[in-house]
């Protein structure tokens, strides 16, 4: 047996072929005694009847006899004054119940001769002579109480009510279970989601209170350590600028312009810190109402004033709800990774239906090997080759575009051109 995908679907299935099991049993078992209560009844009607009905016939004058065959008329049996049909002798040793019944009712008042008449019906006939000598022949068709013709209709009403109370159980069952997945699926450490509701069965309560209480925990983690790694970040300024101050007054040489060199590594590895663990509080800024291409064109200038290869195609004619502040640094970074390995940038943007923005960072650099696409968006994460350490990266850049876009309520995806080069694509609602 090959078991359904869902949790739902198996649940639906044990639940319901429990449900219709019993019941049918139910159902069967008292089916089974009205069957035997019928039987019972019947049978002891049939005694009385018989016994009425030919003491009838016998004290009845000849001729009157005939008018009184259709009253006397049942649906399982009937009288006939003939021989009736040939047929086979009954076998004695297992007659049927209504032959039993009938030799109790007047077996010891007549002498009673049984056959069975064969043919698409099978039924059996009792021969007898009344006082006068007269014949008369019992024909007997056995057959079951026929069933009341409103019972399929309750049976089908009570199947739907099973199924009902079945998908109702599942769903109450499956609901918070549910929910807890998409929650689970859904929870970022980055940004705080949506709360469980904490209502319901004692259960379901406590899974709610656990899994908000797990998610406050993370968040309240990794904001510690956000805030650890700004303050040593912060805290080591001092003592580099110190160093440096020192380094000014040697005296000039290769020395001096190695330790000039770290110090000024260190330095930039030093903000960059102290940047990210910022980034992952950008919901600090309010958004406010800006002209997309205005700022665009801001950004762009500012590059091209200082000499750079910057230029900016498209255009949106749109206002955008967005974090000023957060989105130039956003930009700014994927823009100067563009700067560093390919030498050129240019800017996309378009607008979809929908009202979603797209801004794409175009560069005609090495691209980046497709397994590492999403690791080069963690934070200290540096693609070997020609992405190290030696051009001036620290790793930082694109995890504090991530954090900042993640806060704006957008998505920041890379993949490589098919003609060379980065794609940086920041999706904004």
């Amino acid at each position: 047996m090959k078991w359904p995908r869902t949790l739902a679907s198996r649940l639906a299935l044990i639940f319901l072929t429990g449900l219709v099991l019993a019941y049918g049993l139910s159902f069967g078992l008292q089916f089974y005694e009205r069957y035997i209560s019928s039987r019972t009844m019947m049978l002891s009607n049939l005694e009385m009847d018989v016994a009425t009905s030919v003491a009838i016939l016998d004290r009845l004058p000849a001729a009157e006899r005939a008018d009184w065959l259709a009253r006397l008329e049942r649906r399982n049996y009937r009288y006939r004054l003939d021989k009736g049909l040939d047929g086979e002798a009954m076998p004695t040793a297992n007659p049927p119940m209504a032959a039993d019944s009938i030799v109790k009712a007047i077996g010891h008042d007549y002498s009673l001769t049984f056959q069975e008449i064969p043919g698409p019906r099978a039924h059996f006939q009792t021969h007898l002579s009344l006082a006068d000598g007269a014949p008369l022949t019992i024909d007997v068709t056995p057959q079951m109480e026929p069933v009341a013709s409103w019972l399929p209709g309750i049976l089908l009403l009570q199947l739907a009510l099973l199924l009902a109370c079945t998908w109702l159980a599942v769903r109450l069952a499956i609901g918070p279970l549910t929910r807890l997945a998409r929650a689970v699926d859904q929870l970022d450490p980055d940004k705080p989601g949506p709360l469980l509701d904490e209502t319901g069965p004692r259960e379901v309560k406590y899974a709610a209170v656990a899994f908000n209480t797990l998610q406050a925990r993370i968040g309240a983690y990794l904001k510690e350590r956000m805030q650890l790694l700004a303050a040593i970040s912060h805290d080591l300024q001092t003592p580099i600028t110190r160093m440096k101050l020192r380094v000014e007054v040697m005296d000039d040489g290769q020395e001096r312009d190695k330790l000039w060199s770290d110090l000024c590594e260190m330095e930039h590895l030093v903000r960059e810190g102290v940047a990210y663990a910022r980034s992952m509080d950008g919901t600090t800024e309010q958004p406010v109402r800006l002209n997309l291409d205005a700022f665009l064109d801001s950004l762009v200038f500012d590059y091209q004033d200082s000499g750079k290869q910057v230029e900016r195609c498209g255009s949106t004619d749109s206002v955008l709800q967005a974090r000023p502040h957060a989105l130039r640094r956003v930009l700014s970074n994927l823009v100067d990774n563009a700067l560093k390995f390919g030498g050129t940038a240019r800017l996309e943007v378009e607008r979809v239906s929908g009202g979603v923005t797209f801004i794409r960072v175009l560069d005609q650099g090495p691209g980046i090997p497709e397994q590492e696409l999403d690791e080069v968006l963690k934070p200290f994460y540096r693609v070997e080759g020609s992405r190290n350490r030696s051009t001036g990266g620290t790793g930082l850049g694109l995890a504090i575009a991530q954090q900042l876009t993640q806060a704006m309520g957008g998505r920041l995806t890379l993949r490589n051109r098919a003609e060379g080069g980065l794609c940086a694509q920041v999706e904004l609602p």
